[in-house]
């Protein structure tokens, strides 16, 4: 990477007039995750800014440091709510990126899982397939497991999919690939993520799918936020959790207190609070517990938006602050996101505090009553 490498940064520029909205007041450094792990301006949003607005007019070089600033955002959007310009903090962040991707300027993790996508169509650069037991058929429900329940956290897939058949569910699984939101969070090129999006429709409308449940929230705001952006999704998307929510649920008692950590992409991106709670409500003699900072105001795991490719020592001290306030309230630790639960489980082998992280498909696939 050259020193003073400046680039053309044509997606920046289309938000020069949003960058020149912050007044840099510093609201959002108390709810940026990584500058609560840091404490360096570069890596809160103002910082940000003010980088890709040098890059946008080439007033700053695309250097190592800039790079890995920028690469420093989990994409929870917390500032954004706690910003009083409204600057759409997210979007200038991803500009920025792909604009450095654009130009060569790309963290080695993030160009492995560029590469691990295009040559694997999954960002763990697995090759081997995985069977579920589901065989992929026609049906007016599918079921998109997704990369990290599928290769890493398979568990939740395996529960998700118990759960679907003893709610005797007709569903099937769909061919499908990445859903590409690794891909548009560290920069990728449109086109290599439009691709995916295109494969992904196309195998759910190939077998009449009406409805497309996840138990990922990155996967689920792919679908419902950034994929009709760019192509129609002729289909009803929808979590697991608010599919769950409309059933009639028989649970076995469980004495214990749940505390629920909401995903950002489930929740500040698309606004799905109630549904888990309502699911947890549901469990005889279970008590829900809330963070002080729960709903729109919850703490980011610290996992998303490259970072735990990126640093994940990051990541894993993000998590642990997330899961010692679970464990001073709670017994349970749930979620709805398998990169989250994946990513808690990771902050607790910092701390190892004595509570359990589990995915809310677990949870109820284990004390559904059949």
């Amino acid at each position: 990477m050259a020193r003073r490498k400046y680039i053309k940064a044509e997606h920046s520029k289309k938000l020069e007039k949003e960058m020149l909205t912050c007044t840099f007041c510093g609201f959002c450094k108390s709810v940026c995750p990584y500058f609560e792990d840091n404490e360096w301006d570069p890596s809160v949003a103002r910082g940000k800014v003010i980088l890709a607005y040098g890059l946008a007019r080439r007033e700053i070089p695309a250097d190592e440091s800039v790079v890995q600033r920028l690469a420093q955002c989990t994409t929870c959007k917390d500032c954004e709510r706690r910003c009083p310009s409204n600057i759409k903090v997210v979007d200038i962040v991803e500009s920025a990126r792909a604009d450095l991707v654009a130009a060569g300027c790309v963290l080695p993790a993030h160009q492995r899982i560029i590469e691990n996508v295009k040559n694997t169509k999954n960002p763990y650069g697995e090759t081997q397939p995985v069977d579920l037991g589901v065989p992929i058929r026609e049906a007016e429900i599918g079921y998109f497991v997704g990369c990290t329940a599928r290769y890493r956290q398979k568990e939740i897939a395996t529960h998700a999919i118990s759960l679907l058949r003893k709610l005797e569910v007709d569903f099937t699984l769909i061919d499908e690939v990445c859903c590409g939101s690794t891909l548009q969070r560290v920069g990728a090129k449109e086109r290599d993520f439009v691709r995916l999006m295109k494969a992904n429709v196309n195998a759910a409308k190939k077998l009449k799918v009406k409805k497309l449940l996840f138990t990922c929230a990155g996967c689920l705001r792919m679908f419902k936020e950034q994929y009709p952006k760019y192509l129609e999704v002729p289909f009803e998307v929808e979590h697991l959790v608010q599919f769950l929510a409309k059933q009639n649920l028989k649970l076995r008692s469980f004495p214990k207190r749940i505390a629920y950590h909401d995903p950002c992409h489930m929740g500040r991106h698309l606004k799905i609070y109630d549904e888990p709670r309502k699911v947890i409500s549901m469990i005889p003699e279970a008590t829900l517990v809330e963070f002080a900072e729960t709903k729109e105001t919850a703490r980011c795991c610290g996992g998303g938006g490259g970072v735990r490719a990126a640093e994940p020592q990051a990541a894993q001290r993000i998590a642990s602050r997330r899961v010692k306030a679970a464990s001073e309230i709670a017994d349970l630790l749930v979620s709805a996101c398998p990169f989250c639960v994946s990513n808690l489980r990771l902050g607790n082998e910092l701390i190892k505090v004595d509570i359990e992280i589990k995915d809310i498909a677990e949870v109820v696939d284990d004390l559904l009553v059949t």
